[in-house]
């Protein structure tokens, strides 16, 4: 014996019912075929790509193009895009970049606070806030000095056979050469930092900075020697 059973008002598989259970999933309006859809963002896309010369059309590159993310960025930069615009008059969001150790190269770690705060300057970015991130890198006195007496007694040089100036030049000179890499690194990483705010713990600016925070806090009785 077959059972029957009454539904009131239209069956739960019509588009009627569906559209009632949940609104958000199932739409009335009529859409165009995804087939149809993708062709038509493949041609604005490669219209933008044609126009502008930076960006790599997809109906050309068939896989990821890693050589176009240099071009790419460096044509973000020279838009302004990282540039925060404080005329809007909406409620900044400002962090700073814990600034790496001009010792050597960036590893793992400093790839996963990139990425992170990458997200989080994006996002508030595409919120339409004024948004800044300040990059930097860091002097990290005694370990960079221990790189450059390793590097020295390479050369058959002594720390001690060189006077204060001479080796303090030649720690400047080991800075410019590793805080370079680290800040095209940094870039190539696709991190959306104003970099004419950069800053070194020693530029004479943060030097007077520190200086000031610490005399206050002296003053204050919060700090002793």
């Amino acid at each position: 014996m077959k059972l029957h059973m009454a539904l009131p008002g239209p069956s739960l598989l019509s588009p009627t019912s569906a559209y009632r259970l949940n609104p958000l999933l199932f739409s009335r309006r009529i859409r165009a075929p995804r087939r149809q859809v993708n062709r038509l963002q493949a041609r604005f896309f490669a219209v933008c790509a044609s126009e502008n010369g930076v960006f790599t059309s997809p109906e050309i590159g068939k896989s990821f193009d890693f050589t176009s993310e240099e071009r790419i960025y460096k044509w973000w930069e020279s838009q302004g895009y990282f540039k925060p615009n404080f005329d809007r008059g909406s409620e900044p969001f400002v962090i700073s970049m814990p600034p790496p150790n001009v010792t050597g190269s960036l590893h793992m770690g400093h790839a996963m606070f990139v990425t992170l705060e990458d997200i989080l300057v994006r996002y508030h970015r595409m919120k339409g806030k004024p948004t800044l991130w300040v990059p930097g890198t860091d002097h990290a006195g005694i370990a960079t000095q221990l790189v450059v007496e390793r590097m020295l007694a390479s050369e058959g040089i002594k720390r001690v056979d060189l006077s204060r100036d001479a080796f303090t030049s030649r720690v400047w000179e080991w800075k410019e050469k590793y805080g370079g890499t680290i800040t095209n690194q940094i870039k190539r990483l696709g991190a959306s930092c104003d970099w004419s705010r950069e800053h070194f713990t020693l530029d004479e600016q943060l030097s007077r900075a520190v200086i000031e925070a610490f005399v206050r806090l002296h003053e204050k009785g919060l700090i002793y020697q």
